[in-house]
């Protein structure tokens, strides 16, 4: 038998977190130019950290061999924990969702950091989120789809699949989402735009936020939540 909550997956980088700017910032400690949001987005797997096809060759260059990626690494790591920043009016929805008591909500991210779950733990707190008052904190390797760790949160606390929600901001998520009964929330402002996620990937508009605000009045409307406070606290 299923009980009366109700679950919330969280994504992290590109939904929650604005990763484009962390990443770019990251790049250009570097000495390295990752281009604009705009062509960050038509960019796929392995170029959008390599600064994609016209400056690949330089980027490439600067990252061979095990030593100057792991400068990469941890200068990514550095910035996540002391200056990343969430995406306006996600810190609130965040913590409306903790306090509400029928609703369990956590994060499930590919971040790519050094223990990643201590980079949300420094970059969540900073925004007033105590991830220990998450009730999930599941990181998933690069290697490993999402889709199974989606299920397995969701039997783990017995919550009916029509009554489960993921965000997400990638194809991937989308299916993810699909794969394991939930209804997807996608956004199209992290590292794919409105244009890969409806004509490349088949996404329905209708399931696609444009923007961060847009997301949180979603969430906030399919659990019934928008009449309280936080709607306003959100848009100021």
């Amino acid at each position: 038998m299923y009980n009366d909550e109700q679950l919330v997956i969280l994504d992290a980088d590109g939904t929650t977190i604005d990763a484009f700017d962390a990443i770019a910032e990251t790049f250009a400690r570097l000495g390295m130019d990752l281009g604009d949001l705009e062509t960050f987005q038509k960019r796929r797997h392995l170029f959008k950290y390599l600064g994609g096809v016209k400056v690949f060759p330089k980027n490439l260059s600067r990252q061979i061999g095990k030593r100057k990626r792991g400068t990469l690494i941890a200068t990514l790591t550095e910035v996540y924990r002391e200056e990343a920043q969430l995406f306006p009016g996600i810190a609130a929805l965040m913590q409306r969702l903790i306090a509400a008591p029928q609703i369990k909500v956590g994060v499930v991210t590919r971040n790519i950091t050094d223990r990643p779950e201590e980079t949300l733990r420094c970059l969540f707190a900073r925004h007033g989120i105590e991830t220990d008052a998450l009730d999930f904190l599941v990181h998933v390797p690069l290697s490993q789809e999402k889709t199974a760790c989606f299920r397995t949160v969701r039997e783990q606390f017995g919550i009916n699949p029509a009554r489960t929600y993921a965000c997400g901001d990638e194809r991937k998520d989308f299916r993810a989402a699909i794969g394991s009964g939930m209804h997807p929330f996608m956004v199209s402002y992290g590292f794919e735009n409105y244009r890969h996620l409806t004509d490349k990937a088949g996404i329905p508009e209708e399931l696609i936020s444009r923007t961060p605000e847009e997301l949180c009045q979603r969430i906030l409307h399919a659990l019934d939540l928008e009449h309280t406070c936080c709607k306003t606290r959100l848009l100021s």
